[in-house]
């Protein structure tokens, strides 16, 4: 796998004529959302535009070393809230796939610079958006060896039951595809298992694997 990435970022922000509330079913939750809009008369601004909010998000979105070690391909899809003040609020990822993609992709939105608040029937309003920010590397076989040679431990889960990084290797040979990967997420040892406890390693992944 060659040791570059591309980063995508699609955006998909419109703003429509007309406002409509987001309710949510949850009694606390509507209290929370019921003056929060998806559209609205006069929609948020980013400085500089929807390219200069392009343009921050790809200058400043990095490809997590698990991601970019062990080829994790996909799309994060964020939701957040631009408030009243026009800063970026309740960033909340809509799906999970791994590797820290969805914290990188939260960090980054978290951190944008304040929009032009979006304002509806004269008065500044809460608007709700989502995003999906895709990443992208070239696909191609992980090497086991480089795996070991990282500051990261590794946990194999294959159809469903869960091996070292030596006994997987066993099973998979010196490397394997890299979209064979399911999702890579942090391995906490609940059971205290000995053979998992890395304790020299910078954090511990587990790797559940498709087959």
């Amino acid at each position: 796998m060659k040791p570059y990435y591309i980063l995508f970022i699609a955006l998909l922000i419109s703003g429509l004529s007309f406002a409509r509330p987001v309710f949510n079913t949850d009694t606390a939750k509507k209290a929370r959302f019921e003056n929060t809009y998806t559209s609205i008369e006069s929609v948020p601004e980013y400085p500089g535009g929807i390219t200069a909010f392009v343009n921050y998000i790809s200058q400043n979105v990095k490809y997590p070393d698990i991601a970019r070690l062990i080829g994790i391909n996909g799309k994060v899809v964020v939701s957040f809230i631009i408030d009243t003040t026009g800063k970026v609020t309740e960033v909340i990822p809509q799906n999970c796939i791994g590797a820290g993609c969805e914290a990188e992709a939260v960090n980054v939105l978290q951190n944008s610079t304040r929009w032009k608040p979006g304002v509806q029937n004269s008065r500044p309003v809460r608007v709700q958006y989502s995003i999906p920010i895709s990443f992208t590397i070239e696909k191609g076989a992980v090497q086991i060896s480089q795996l070991k040679a990282s500051n990261y431990g590794f946990i194999f889960e294959i159809t469903g039951k869960r091996y070292t990084i030596d006994e997987a290797e066993q099973l998979l040979g010196k490397s394997f595809p890299s979209d064979q990967v399911e999702i890579a997420e942090p391995y906490y040892d609940s059971d205290h298992e000995m053979k998992f406890q890395m304790p020299e390693k910078n954090g511990v992944y587990l790797l559940k694997m498709k087959f």
